[in-house]
């Protein structure tokens, strides 16, 4: 039965395994554009907004972006005091409890709330209010929703993970 699960949570973990190194690629674009900035700021006393609204812009992006991939990679920050020295069963049990308790509920407001803050910005084709900022500020509000989508698919890949364990742990103990 254990089994049943590894083809959904190869395909989900597939996303954001493809997402995050390609996310990867933009911490390069933001450590030019801040060299760039730097090199401008403090050599020739000169800065513009389009590249500070970029810089946060990218560091937005692979926040956003790369949640999901962090998860699959289980590199969140966590104070594992306790569940460091626990048994897989025990850690998949909370990994299970977690997930559906918190995480998930947590992702669905997320999508819900933000889906609709990215609509209105779509709509009225919102741009930056600074003279010389970028324009189309509505694709790095909705990159909000789709961060908190990529995170959902890879909760249920969790989800599917501690399932899979249990199960395995139950028939091994039968």
């Amino acid at each position: 039965m254990a089994t049943f699960f590894n083809t959904p949570i190869k395909i989900l973990d597939a996303i954001n395994d493809w997402t995050g190194k390609t996310v990867a690629w933009l911490t390069t674009v933001l450590v030019v554009f801040m060299c760039y900035d730097v090199t401008m700021r403090y050599l020739f006393n000169q800065t513009a907004v389009w590249i500070s609204e970029l810089e946060w812009h990218l560091f937005s992006l692979i926040f956003l972006l790369a949640a999901a991939y962090t998860l699959k990679e289980d590199k969140h920050v966590r104070v594992d005091v306790f569940y460091a020295e626990w048994s897989p069963k025990r850690k998949a049990l909370l990994n299970l409890l977690g997930t559906i308790f918190f995480l998930i509920p947590f992702c669905l407001i997320v999508i819900s709330s933000s889906f609709s803050y990215a609509e209105k910005s779509w709509m009225i084709g919102e741009s930056s209010a600074d003279p010389g900022g970028l324009p189309a500020r509505y694709l790095i509000k909705s990159a909000i929703t789709l961060g908190f989508v990529l995170l959902l698919i890879q909760s249920f890949a969790e989800l599917m993970r501690s399932l899979s364990t249990l199960i395995s742990s139950r028939q091994n103990h039968a």
